[in-house]
């Protein structure tokens, strides 16, 4: 889906760089898909596996999620090792609230979504009002990238309580989650694409649906339950299955650069 945007962009306070997102491409896509598989196991890999436990396993993600982030606010163009390194820990840090919300406060998850899916709009309302725009191809000042990972953080966060919300509360199964999350993406495309949705509003619903898509694919390759069904491949092989796949898409897309977006920085 492409999100150009339509109108032309306000000045933002902050420094002038390169746009500083991916192309929205198939490779685009599939990565963060995969990406938020990596969020929903290796979540739990660091938490049951290595024994972190849940408190431990936040602050790990939550300072390693903090450096990330300085590393890609100080650059400036699109570095595709940075950018995706940050999506990676930023899902698994999203899963982490929303693991902590459900498992240390039993906040049950019919609250947490709807918290979460209020939060985003609240983040979305601030960044249209100050920047009068969502586009992620105007992602060339601080203050805008500010605001990209602040929604990014809360789709995840709100994507891995609907996700959970809908696999396991509800007892639907990962198998029919995966139908159901991959349907309503579908729809969202083809709403784009012959009934002319807006398409930033098309890219942002998808983005937030990939969120419990990539968890329903996670849990469906490393649980195994009569109950919800599952290949029982574990944690620690889907995530080290996923992460290669990852690594390997980052590196071809560094050495092509087909995600690179062509993106004057001065406002048109």
């Amino acid at each position: 889906m492409s999100t150009t945007a339509s109108t032309r962009p306000a000045l933002s306070l902050g420094r002038k760089m390169l746009n500083k997102v991916p192309e929205v491409t198939l490779f685009f896509w599939v990565i963060k898909i995969m990406c938020t598989t990596v969020g929903e196991t290796a979540a739990d890999y660091l938490n049951v596996n290595l024994g972190f436990g849940l408190t431990n396993t936040t602050y790990v993600a939550g300072a390693l999620l903090a450096a990330l982030l300085l590393v890609q606010l100080r650059v400036r163009r699109y570095v595709p090792s940075v950018y995706w390194s940050v999506v990676v820990v930023i899902s698994v840090f999203g899963t982490l609230i929303t693991d902590n919300m459900t498992d240390n406060y039993n906040v049950p998850l019919t609250t947490s979504t709807p918290i979460f899916a209020a939060i985003l709009a609240l983040v979305f309302g601030a960044w249209y009002v100050v920047e009068r725009t969502l586009s992620i191809h105007t992602i060339f000042t601080t203050r805008r990238e500010s605001f990209y990972w602040l929604a990014i953080l809360f789709t995840f966060a709100l994507g891995t309580a609907a996700g959970d919300l809908v696999a396991e509360q509800y007892s639907l199964g990962y198998g029919p989650s995966i139908a159901i999350w991959g349907g309503i993406i579908a729809a969202i495309a083809s709403a784009h694409y012959v009934f002319k949705l807006n398409a930033v509003l098309a890219f942002w619903m998808a983005y937030i649906l990939t969120r419990p898509l990539g968890a329903s694919i996670g849990d469906f390759m490393s649980q195994h339950s009569k109950k919800y069904g599952g290949l029982g491949l574990g944690t620690t092989g889907t995530s080290y299955i996923f992460l290669g796949c990852i690594l390997a898409l980052v590196t071809y897309l560094t050495i092509t650069k087909r995600d690179r977006t062509a993106v004057d920085p001065e406002p048109a």
